[in-house]
């Protein structure tokens, strides 16, 4: 009788096909994984063959309900195709770089027109009850105020493509999301996950940008410990939380996603005392608000974007409220201190940190 519940169960939910974008991507192909173990039919998008992504085409389950298309976040009409007949969109799809020529084309143009598109694309469909977007605290605060608790109520109104231009793509790219909905009215609603720094086992070879802040932190490039914080979270709770904002009917509004908060120094102290010891830990602790203007100098060697990003964060703390997320979703998050460490286990296993 149960055997026969379940059978029954999972026919109903595979009846219920999903499309998730940039299905390749490390939080992405987590949400893949997940819906794939729970019964759904999904097609992903990707930028290149299918065929070259077997660790998506390997995963349980794929050979029977997952579909891979290629699709363009600059071509207009690209997911047409894919998210006709689906009921929910996850659209993670979106470039994550913080040092790149061009912001305009390279980060806010397909973070902005890919996002008009995808959700014009399910307009035309008809089918969709819900999507989902990947969203980021990028599109709340940019330099943030010790003194403040952020929430979902918050809007980053100082970043350009001068300054900070990844965390001004991302709040472009989700104010255009809203306005969609509110302006066109489409049949389906707009639910928005906004994580802090994703940390976490990658089910692709690919490096994220926000593993390679560990491994820089463990291969030289940061030779100072900066007076500095992260929200971490990990990415098996942001596929979750993405799947369970499309789930739940009530979801709703925006979603602030984030565990614990480290400093750098705590995640040194961490690394220090794991097997990742010999590496190139910072040793010189420059925190404090000597060491903070020390290290806004120095920034000024770095690349242009990412020594902006360190002088509008450097000697500031960012407090935040994650209440909604654990109340209306349900998440627990995994520890922070686990993920930095399961974080630096991939990278070797990866081979993107020599093992030591």
């Amino acid at each position: 009788m149960i055997n026969h519940f379940v059978l029954f169960f999972q026919t109903m939910i595979t009846e219920k096909p999903v499309c998730v974008t940039g299905a390749s991507g490390f939080i992405a192909a987590h949400i893949v994984r997940e819906l794939l173990a729970l019964g759904y039919k999904v097609t992903g998008t990707v930028r290149k063959n299918p065929w070259e992504y077997p660790f998506l085409l390997n995963l349980p389950g794929a050979h029977e309900r997952l579909k891979l298309e290629k699709a363009d976040l600059l071509e207009e009409g690209s997911f047409d195709k894919v998210v006709a007949g689906c009921e929910y969109v996850i659209h993670t799809a979106s470039p994550f770089e913080m040092n790149v020529k061009d912001p305009q084309t390279d980060l806010v143009d397909p973070a902005v027109n890919g996002t008009e598109s995808v959700l014009g694309s399910c307009m035309k469909a008809g089918s969709i009850k819900r999507v989902i977007l990947t969203s980021s605290i990028a599109a709340m605060t940019d330099e943030p105020e010790s003194s403040k608790v952020y929430n979902e109520k918050d809007w980053n109104t100082m970043s350009s493509l001068d300054r900070n231009p990844y965390y001004y793509s991302k709040t472009l790219a989700e104010r255009a999301a809203w306005d969609f909905i509110m302006q066109k009215k489409p049949g389906f609603d707009l639910v928005v996950i906004n994580p802090f720094l994703v940390l976490g086992p990658s089910l692709g070879p690919s490096l994220s940008t926000s593993c390679e802040t560990i491994r820089d932190m463990m291969a030289g490039v940061y030779p100072a410990i900066m007076d500095i914080n992260w929200g971490i979270v990990d990415v098996r709770d942001v596929a979750s939380a993405h799947i369970l904002a499309m789930e739940k009917a009530e979801a709703s509004g925006r979603y602030l996603c984030s565990g614990d908060a480290l400093h750098m120094r705590e995640i040194v102290e961490l690394l220090k005392t794991s097997r990742c010891k010999k590496h190139s830990l910072p040793r010189i602790d420059l925190t404090g608000k000597t060491g903070s203007a020390i290290i806004k100098g120095l920034s000024m060697t770095k690349p242009k974007n990412i020594g902006k990003y360190i002088r509008t964060h450097v000697g500031r703390t960012l407090c935040y409220d994650n209440s909604k997320i654990r109340r209306e979703l349900g998440i627990s998050f995994i520890p922070a201190k686990t993920s930095v460490i399961e974080t630096v286990e991939d990278l070797m296993k990866w081979g993107h940190l020599k093992n030591s």
